[in-house]
């Protein structure tokens, strides 16, 4: 049986960005029953924790002085069916993409816009992941987990979860307070493609015809041309979340910036893109030591070799710093920086 606790455990190779730190205590679990056993102990002996799932949202700055906890727990189940739709149990350790990819097998239409997101599912409640005009909101029907403090389980239908853009209520309120084991996903089995965003039409034009298996393929073809492979080199993605603004304040900056690319959202304000912003400060492809910005996607930064985790939010920092200078707008990490 394999050893579920480790103590000055490395994490190099349980984060995207491949930064060399070390956590005092590492504790990965492949069954409920292992978390609350090890709930209870961590009860007797308090001490700051952190739950890590694929280490794809992730940037340690330095040695992690507490616990880490991994879900390693795994399986995709129908627990309903009917002719139009399928409810589907999936465990929080499970990769999302592998997911994914198993829904678009099964010809289950709902996730495929997110193919090639990295990081496990018990995450993609927390960070409402979304791409190419989709959010995992759309079809999350409940989130089985469990209260830290008491080891109670407790379920959270849909509209429990405060969802919006990029956030959650366990990102929020709950932070830290309760460990996702189990996401329930409504998918149906006649669904409406949507390929409307970004450049995903022109990709599907290569294909023979439009179909959910394609749709995928699209998304993973756009997502690989701009995306660096964290197994080459290191990074966690959109490193900051797309700033949304008043629609006056907007309007101000497109008599500036007519180029720039802006989309409807919520209550009168709009969404900009965070790397079209990076990218006129001039920060696009730049590097300075081991850290840098990715040559393709402005809103990735890379590990270009064995940069720091503190060189890297010192880097980020000096981003942030240059938009908020040329445009008034602040930047907002989607990175958990530890």
């Amino acid at each position: 049986m394999m050893k579920k606790l480790h103590h000055n455990f490395p994490l190099k190779n349980l984060n995207t960005f491949g930064i060399d730190a070390f956590v005092k205590q590492y504790f990965s679990f492949s069954e409920e029953h292992e978390l609350l056993d090890f709930l209870h102990t961590l009860k007797k002996n308090p001490q700051p924790f952190f739950i890590l799932g694929g280490g794809s949202n992730v940037l340690f700055t330095k040695d992690f002085e507490g616990t880490i906890i991994h879900p390693q727990n795994k399986g995709i189940s129908i627990v309903e069916e009917n002719e139009e739709n399928v409810l589907v149990q999936v465990r929080a350790g499970e990769e999302w993409d592998d997911f994914v990819a198993w829904a678009v097998d099964h010809s289950y239409y709902g996730v495929e816009n997110l193919s090639l997101i990295p990081g496990n599912v018990g995450a993609s409640p927390i960070q409402n992941i979304g791409a190419y005009g989709v959010e995992v909101c759309q079809v999350i029907e409940k989130v089985k987990a469990i209260d830290i403090g008491t080891g109670n389980e407790k379920w959270f239908a849909k509209n429990d979860c405060n969802f919006g853009y990029r956030s959650s209520i366990f990102k929020t309120e709950l932070r830290g307070k309760f460990i996702i084991t189990e996401v329930f996903f409504r998918l149906q089995k006649q669904g409406q493609l949507n390929f409307s965003y970004g450049t995903i039409k022109d990709e599907l034009a290569q294909f023979p015809d439009i179909n959910l298996k394609n749709l995928r393929q699209a998304v993973i073809n756009i997502r690989q041309s701009k995306l660096p492979d964290p197994a080459v080199l290191g990074n966690a993605g959109s490193f900051f979340k797309n700033p949304v603004v008043p629609a006056k304040k907007a309007g101000s900056l497109l008599k500036t910036y007519p180029n720039m690319p802006n989309y409807p959202a919520e209550s009168e304000r709009v969404k900009l893109a965070a790397g079209w912003l990076i990218e006129q400060c001039g920060w696009k492809g730049k590097r300075i030591g081991n850290a840098g910005v990715h040559e393709k996607q402005a809103l990735v930064l890379v590990n270009h070799g064995n940069a720091t985790g503190a060189e890297i939010a010192d880097f980020s920092n000096k981003i942030k710093v240059s938009v908020e200078e040329e445009f008034r707008i602040i930047l907002e990490t989607e990175v958990n920086i530890l």
